[in-house]
């Protein structure tokens, strides 16, 4: 499988409370040749991810109703696997230790303000981390035994 095409039209759950912000993260991935869909809050983010498919949790720590603290942990119990790309304008002094013992899930953080680019580029990165750990997971798998019919 190549990976660098599997990377390309990824469906990506943003969960940023900022209207502004939202646009513009949306109105960028969109750019990039992403599927965008956004929630206000946390909650929001959780109705979404029961109801469509995505690849990609982008996600503000700060929110009212969920935090991202709280959203992160709740869909990682669904998917273990979920790549997380965490952007906050504040972390607290072991944020980002708390964050990576959240699983060993691929998470990239990124603090405000960042670069709509940076943004772009750990999308790539953790969707990419997800997709090798996917494939070694599956090379690793135990095959069932031929049926011989003769």
């Amino acid at each position: 499988m190549n990976h660098a095409l599997a990377l390309d039209g990824l469906r990506i759950l943003v969960a940023e409370d900022e209207p502004l912000a939202a646009m513009v993260i949306e109105e960028a991935l969109t750019d990039y040749g992403h599927s965008v869909m956004l929630a206000a809050d946390g909650e929001e983010a959780l109705r979404l991810a029961e109801a469509v498919s995505f690849d990609v949790l982008v996600t503000d720590l700060a929110m009212p109703r969920m935090t991202g603290w709280e959203l992160i942990p709740r869909l990682r119990a669904q998917r273990p696997d979920l790549p997380v790309v965490v952007m906050t304008g504040f972390l607290p002094p072991n944020g980002e230790q708390l964050l990576q013992s959240a699983g060993g899930s691929p998470l990239a953080l990124l603090l405000k303000p960042f670069e709509i680019a940076d943004l772009a580029a750990a999308i790539r990165r953790v969707a990419a981390q997800a997709a090798h750990r996917s494939a070694a997971l599956r090379a690793a798998a135990p095959r069932p035994a031929a049926l011989s019919l003769c």
